[in-house]
């Protein structure tokens, strides 16, 4: 059953981007109506990405290539929830990170130092820095007592041509060689989530998650205490909603979606 959302009452909007905002270097139908929407209305919102590899600087040149124009403090990703929460756990620690940019500016811009000899933590993000050499290195550090971090606990994630191993994938050789179990700071750890809302200035109550997967959008939302919606313009159907015990507070088919309901609700 679902749970009708005043989208007009509401203040602050947490929005994932890959299957929501874009998919692959194409931006997807009603997007920028939906951003021209919230800028109209004076809407708080945020673009999370469990994407570890870009900078919001990137985030904010790509979406300008496809046209759109937002502003690198509207980002949010997971290096940057990684970052936040090292800093907070371990101010000055160090770290052997296998990843992108976005994850290494992030950590350095926390106060965090390379060490590949004796680090206090292992962090691992996407990237294409990830090999046999490094998974080795990052396996025996983790063996001498480096602590393994992962930026986020996505198995796969779309490209162009199909999915591609994400975070999940890469760091679980390193968790069975070690036997070791990684610790996960991108959705849906609530964690990202509450940083989030507090980037927004907003309270749970006033705030509406938009994703299109169930297994981190919907639960992280849900787990926070905000109105979710499930967009079916990514990786979910409406037969993936049968394979889940929680429901989202609506399903649409697109963010474009949103701005429409919200505009008749004016009217």
């Amino acid at each position: 059953m679902e749970t009708p959302i005043n989208f007009n009452e509401k203040k602050g909007f947490i929005c994932d981007m890959d299957g929501v905002i874009y998919h692959g270097n194409r931006i997807l139908p009603e997007v920028a109506e939906f951003i021209q929407w919230l800028h109209d209305e004076d809407k708080e919102y945020l673009f999370l990405t469990n994407n570890s590899g870009y900078t919001p600087r990137e985030l904010n040149q790509k979406l300008a290539r496809m046209g759109l124009d937002v502003p690198e403090e509207h980002f949010y990703t997971s290096a940057l929830a990684t970052a936040a929460f090292l800093r907070e756990q371990a101010p000055g620690c160090s770290v052997f990170a296998i990843g992108e940019a976005g994850l290494l500016n992030a950590l350095y811009d926390a106060g965090i130092t390379m060490n590949d000899v004796n680090p206090d933590y292992v962090v691992v993000g996407e990237g294409r820095s990830y090999s046999l050499d490094t998974l080795t290195k990052a396996t025996n550090l983790v063996m001498q007592g480096a602590k393994l971090i992962g930026a986020n606990s996505d198995v796969s994630g779309p490209i162009e041509n199909g999915i591609a191993p994400a975070c999940r994938a890469l760091i679980a050789p390193i968790e069975m060689a070690t036997g070791k179990q990684a610790y996960f700071c991108g959705k849906p750890n609530p964690l990202m989530m509450r940083t989030g809302l507090k980037k927004l200035n907003c309270h749970s109550g006033e705030a509406v998650m938009v994703g299109d997967r169930m297994d981190t959008d919907v639960i992280s939302g849900m787990e926070s205490g905000m109105s979710t919606v499930l967009v079916l313009s990514g990786v979910s159907t409406r037969e993936t909603l049968k394979t889940y015990a929680y429901r989202p507070s609506i399903v649409l088919d697109g963010v474009g979606d949103i701005a429409a309901m919200a505009r008749r609700e004016k009217a």
